[in-house]
């Protein structure tokens, strides 16, 4: 399983403002190794952002996203102390899910 993600949810002004880093190769499958061989595909294609059990952002990537993507987005209807959660599932069927209490 990946590193954690590190996840910073802030409250600005009714809104909340939230950061992602995640762990991940994100390897395309057009990179050669040294002996000449391709370095399978390995990507995050899915990303799923819950707060209060409502989906808040869901977003389909692809191989093109840059090793160790940030995320940063905004959105509205939580409060101080709520919770979001964070999923990512990759095209090898990997998953990891992290938490983040708003602040």
């Amino acid at each position: 399983m990946a590193d954690p993600m590190r996840i910073r949810a802030t409250m600005v002004d009714n809104k909340v403002d939230v950061k992602i880093l995640m762990a991940h190769p994100m390897e395309t499958g057009q990179r050669k190794n040294p002996d000449g061989t391709l370095v399978p595909a390995h990507y995050i294609d899915t990303v799923t952002v819950t707060c209060k059990g409502k989906t808040v952002l869901m977003a389909e990537w692809g191989p093109s996203v840059s090793r160790n993507p940030y995320l940063a987005f905004r959105f509205t209807g939580a409060a101080k102390g709520d919770t979001i959660s964070v999923t990512w599932k990759d095209n090898h069927g990997d998953t990891r899910t992290d938490e983040a209490a708003i602040a």
